[in-house]
């Protein structure tokens, strides 16, 4: 291959995985825009080391007949082990807590941009091409094309009061939280009745769930509340 192909895969290597890495950069993920073109680049150029070495063996092979069955190479030794390998930079992104799992997307979207480096580097534009924007309408506007609903389960115990049950079902009417199920539990204690309700509940887009937390907890009758991993 000439500089000027070599240089040719490369940028558009560049250009793509900048792209997405401006997207996770954007929205303040643990990899942004140096580690997803680092990642691709890398990927490119094992891709083109890789076109090399093939045709390296071929022109040798045409040059010398009697190498025929001795000498070999393997186009995709080198494309399995970047496929393998960047699965371990992509464990790095994950962060695992007791409350939720972040950074797979990250994680996806590193080894998805090396995949776009190896098809980059070995010159299958087309697929390069069109992997990147189906990549990058996934990461950015499958969102707002698509709505999943956010399904939730939440624990509330509470000093039973006509005023702290209404201030809930205010609070989930007003804020659009759907009440998909309830599981009702009493208790006596100390000649009070404690209240423990599960419930099931529909999340509206972008409102966060311990913000709903946050709020109902300032009632002077909350006792507890519990998201419940299921």
């Amino acid at each position: 291959m000439t500089f000027l192909e070599i240089g040719q895969r490369l940028l558009l290597a560049v250009v793509m995985s900048g792209a997405i890495g401006f997207d996770r950069e954007f929205k303040s993920r643990p990899a942004g825009m140096r580690t997803h073109i680092l990642v691709c680049v890398g990927a490119t150029i094992i891709a083109i080391l890789q076109t090399e070495i093939h045709l390296n063996v071929l022109e040798q092979v045409a040059n010398h007949p009697e190498l025929i069955g001795v000498v070999r190479s393997d186009q995709t030794r080198l494309i399995a082990q970047v496929i393998s390998g960047i699965g371990f930079l992509g464990a790095g992104t994950i962060i695992v807590t007791k409350r939720a799992v972040a950074g797979l997307t990250t994680a996806a979207s590193l080894w998805t941009v090396a995949c776009l480096g190896l098809a980059a580097g070995m010159g299958y534009y087309k697929v390069a091409l069109i992997g990147f924007i189906v990549i990058q309408s996934v990461l950015s506007l499958l969102k707002k094309v698509i709505v999943v609903p956010s399904i939730k389960t939440l624990e509330v115990k509470y000093i039973h009061r006509v005023e702290t049950k209404e201030f809930i079902t205010d609070y989930f009417r007003t804020h659009h939280v759907v009440v998909k199920d309830i599981n009702v539990q009493v208790e006596i204690m100390n000649e009070r009745r404690m209240y423990t309700n599960v419930y099931t509940i529909e999340m509206p887009k972008n409102y966060n769930v311990y913000e709903l937390i946050e709020d109902l907890s300032v009632h002077e009758n909350m006792k507890k509340i519990r998201l419940i991993d299921l």
